[in-house]
């Protein structure tokens, strides 16, 4: 598979939900929870300073017993986020998420924030391209290929 995460982030959308870094970790939860998604950017005008992550909520706020209303966001998110660009291929996409053991991957081009991809996007997007393949070969193996 050579598709790269410009495919990706073309068909989910690059639509990005971030917080400022003096946020309240409950602010940060309920932006989460209204999005349904795990992660928050943490950025500051357009620079990226970190990234919040329900790994962060669990490991850094409930395990330490800190008030999720009093405490700021930059005090417990990550900030080594590690990024990638849009033009690496899904295949690579997947190693990185494995090696850094990370769920979420900001897209960065030229110092950009194009989107966020999830460890679950990858996974979707391979099985729909997987079933795809699949379907192919079942409908040239019986005939019904397209000619």
């Amino acid at each position: 598979m050579t598709e790269t995460l410009a495919a990706v982030l073309a068909h989910k959308g690059g639509a990005v939900h971030s917080v400022p870094p003096d946020a309240t970790v409950l602010e940060a939860v309920r932006t989460m929870n209204e999005a349904r998604i795990g992660a928050v950017m943490v950025c500051e005008s357009s620079q990226i300073l970190g990234i919040f992550t329900e790994r962060d909520v669990l490991c850094r706020v409930v395990d330490t017993k800190r008030e999720p209303a009093s405490t700021r966001v930059y005090e417990v998110m990550t900030s080594d986020v590690v990024t990638v660009p849009s033009s690496i291929t899904i295949e690579d996409a997947m190693a990185v998420i494995t090696e850094k053991r990370c769920r979420h991957l900001p897209v960065v081009d030229a110092e950009k924030l194009e989107g966020i991809v999830s460890s679950g996007d990858l996974t979707r997007w391979i099985g729909r391209n997987q079933q795809h393949h699949i379907q192919n070969l079942m409908n040239f193996i019986t005939g019904k290929y397209p000619g």
